[in-house]
């Protein structure tokens, strides 16, 4: 059904890979997230929690600059483990406190990289622009629908992301104590789609419809990708997944490999949440980004 809905649909989707560490851990954690571009002028859609877990990059890495310099300066003060618990508490960080976070743009531009990012003040949405580049490496743009109110319970749609880092090209350098991606190893990850149908409308306070309910859920890597039907049309954006209770609580006693075994286990439906395409066209129109509807260009 989404054969060709998603051949269209990935010649302006891209990955965002990341990856993290906890303080004194040299586990790296990657990590994705999905984006897509809505015009030539390298303006692309994505979700507001990315788009603040790349400015939060920026943050940590002055937040671990403050605290290294700190510790170097007042070296010899006291103690080195008690100068350490007292930064440490000053500055917030345990082991479970993340430490470094780098993130990466894949298949968007050559030359140089630099974003601006407006965020939606209420909606899980956000704009990227890629500025000053030498070249963008998208040459085909999403058609948004434009009757929205033919989005109903029943309808099919597909999401496109990339839910499984299969990236490897990434390292931890024990002499800088830090972590950074590489030229050697696994550079992609392969785009997944997912497809399910609409259950609900979602409401804000005012009772406006400004998303909808899918009947599979959002994989995580897939947050900022497109929502769209069997034609390519792009209808919302993939946001985020509900655990609905289904109140189907299982303790019984099965066999298994011939031996008796006690099961306990509570049943959830996880749901997809999407971010309405009229979300996303008020949201690029109040920002003046050029989008493509169904039969008009809108500038």
């Amino acid at each position: 059904m989404f054969v060709k809905a998603i051949d269209i649909a990935a010649e302006f989707t891209r990955p965002i890979h990341s990856i993290g560490r906890n303080y004194k851990s040299d586990l790296i954690q990657p990590g994705a997230a999905t984006l897509f571009f809505v015009n030539s002028e390298g303006w692309a859609l994505t979700c507001r929690h990315v788009a603040e877990q790349i400015i939060g990059a920026d943050q940590l890495l002055q937040k671990r600059h403050a605290f290294t310099g700190e510790l170097v300066a007042r070296r010899g003060e006291a103690k080195e483990k008690v100068l350490l618990r007292e930064l440490e508490k000053k500055h917030g960080y345990s082991r479970n406190a993340l430490f470094e976070l780098h993130n990466r743009f894949c298949g968007c531009v050559e030359g140089q990289l630099e974003i601006n990012m407006r965020t939606h003040k209420a909606m899980d949405v956000a704009l990227i622009q890629f500025r000053h580049f030498t070249k963008l490496l998208c040459g085909l743009f999403p058609v948004f629908a434009s009757d929205d109110s033919a989005l109903k319970q029943g309808k099919f749609l597909c999401r496109l992301g990339f839910p499984f880092p299969e990236f490897t090209n990434y390292a931890y350098d024990s002499a800088a104590d830090s972590i950074h991606w590489t030229d050697t190893g696994r550079q992609d990850s392969p785009r997944f789609p997912i497809e399910g149908m609409v259950t609900r409308h979602l409401v804000d306070d005012s009772h406006r419809v400004v998303g909808f309910e899918l009947s599979t859920p959002g994989l995580r890597g897939q947050s900022g990708g497109p929502a769209f039907d069997r034609e390519g049309v792009v209808w919302g954006m993939q946001a985020a997944t509900n655990h609905l209770d289904l109140d189907f609580d299982v303790d019984q006693e099965v066999v298994r490999r011939g031996q008796k075994r006690r099961v306990s286990d509570s049943a959830f439906l996880h749901v997809g949440r999407c971010i309405h395409v009229s979300i996303l066209k008020e949201f690029m129109r109040e920002n003046e980004v050029a989008f493509q509807e169904e039969h008009t260009l809108w500038a």
